[in-house]
């Protein structure tokens, strides 16, 4: 086996090269508890990191539930509002056609408030400049304008 750095069959090392000093036991020792202490600690972290993400998980379930109850609660609502104003003004299926329409929109504008991809009403100001900080590449400046 020309060129190995293992050991030949007399368990010493190839020509020129040191044999490595003898270990003393108390180094032994020394190394040992430090692999189980060093041992200890990945498995704790690991333990946590398990245990946080089944609490990941869980909380994903949680925010499901709450956005379909939303969404659900939103259609329900719109077509109970409807179905009353059918039944008391005479529009039959006219009023459950477009409360129930509006209540999924209402739902679906439910769900995107909640998601954080639509701002809360009234969170970023009112006005038509409302906002226009957050679009990239427009001038909020208005003092070059005359």
């Amino acid at each position: 086996m020309a060129g190995s750095d293992r050991p030949d069959e007399t368990g010493e090392n190839e020509p020129g090269r040191a044999s490595p000093l003898p270990v003393s036991d108390g180094e032994l020792d020394r190394r040992r508890r430090q692999l189980d202490r060093e041992l200890s600690r990945q498995h704790q972290e690991s333990r946590e990191g398990a245990e946080r993400a089944k609490s990941g998980i869980a909380s994903g379930y949680a925010v499901a539930l709450r956005l379909s109850s939303e969404f659900i609660a939103g259609i329900l609502f719109g077509a109970a509002i409807g179905w009353v104003i059918d039944r008391f003004a005479g529009t039959s299926p006219w009023g459950l056609i477009v409360f129930l329409l509006l209540g999924f929109c209402a739902g679906i504008l439910s769900i995107l408030r909640s998601a954080g991809m639509v701002a809360e009403r009234g969170a970023s100001g009112s006005g038509k400049d409302a906002g226009r900080a957050d679009r990239p590449g427009k001038d909020t400046g208005k003092a070059d304008r005359h």
